[in-house]
């Protein structure tokens, strides 16, 4: 049978054959069923990994999202002391819709793990770690939140972290939100100290009490950051707490 077909693929019999017509409507129905989506089928990568791309498949949604910032740690105060450490920044997130077509037969998946606790002490937290689709997306994990030291009078503050940009990719890109500072007020924590937000997770709120030990909150899935520790007087030297995980979604659309 003598055909063409048109940009999308969808095959046509020229007017100069002759073929019976109910096999011109098969071959239409057949070139067309290919090019019409039929299934879903949605991977999400907690860990690295690599995609392999499913027969018949049509457009490809990618989802990235990379990992929050850890928040720092806490001094040891004295009996007029208080200590407040900074929150983690929230991890960058990007997104794109892609023909399967122009995607290799697998591509690497990386995954980026929550930036690392402050250690007890006036010691910052861990940067996020970045996530990726191949070469194709890559995002930025949020910064980590600064320590504290002890302080009795006058104030003292430290920066929470930076949340996560400046990846390359995608059609759709949001950055991470900044975590909460760490601030003390005359000898008394002020709890500000939360960690960054991300568009697939949400910073840990700071602890209530002002009074006493409250150590770090670990930054929630997918990407939040950490929120910082902090000291009332008389207590020994707290921990942060490490920033939530990244998240790679790959949803793809098959005839």
């Amino acid at each position: 049978m003598m055909s063409d077909q048109t940009t999308k693929g969808i095959v046509y019999p020229q007017n100069s054959d002759h073929t019976r017509l109910w096999e011109h409507f098969q071959t239409l129905a057949e070139s067309a069923d290919a090019l019409i989506q039929g299934n879903v089928d949605m991977q999400v990568f907690t860990s690295s990994g690599t995609w392999t791309k499913p027969d018949g498949a049509l457009l490809v949604l990618v989802r990235v999202q990379a990992a929050g910032g850890g928040s720092g740690g806490a001094a040891s105060t004295s009996g007029t002391q208080s200590a407040c450490a900074a929150g983690g920044g929230g991890g960058e997130y990007a997104e794109d819709w892609i023909k399967a077509s122009t995607l290799a037969a697998t591509v690497a998946i990386t995954v980026g793990s929550g930036g690392t606790a402050g250690s007890a002490g006036a010691n910052a937290g861990g940067a996020g770690g970045g996530s990726s689709f191949g070469s194709l997306i890559t995002c930025v994990g949020g910064s980590g939140g600064a320590g504290s030291s002890a302080s009795s009078s006058g104030i003292q503050s430290v920066a929470g972290g930076d949340g996560g940009s400046g990846g390359t990719g995608g059609s759709l890109r949001i950055g991470g939100g900044g975590g909460g500072p760490g601030t003390v007020l005359s000898g008394m924590a002020v709890k500000t100290n939360e960690g960054g937000d991300s568009l697939l997770g949400r910073g840990r709120r700071a602890a209530a009490t002002a009074i006493g030990t409250a150590i770090g909150g670990s930054g929630q899935l997918y990407g939040g950051g950490a929120s910082g520790a902090s000291n009332g007087p008389s207590q020994s030297a707290t921990t942060g707490a490490p920033g939530g995980n990244g998240v790679v979604i790959v949803t793809t659309f098959t005839s």
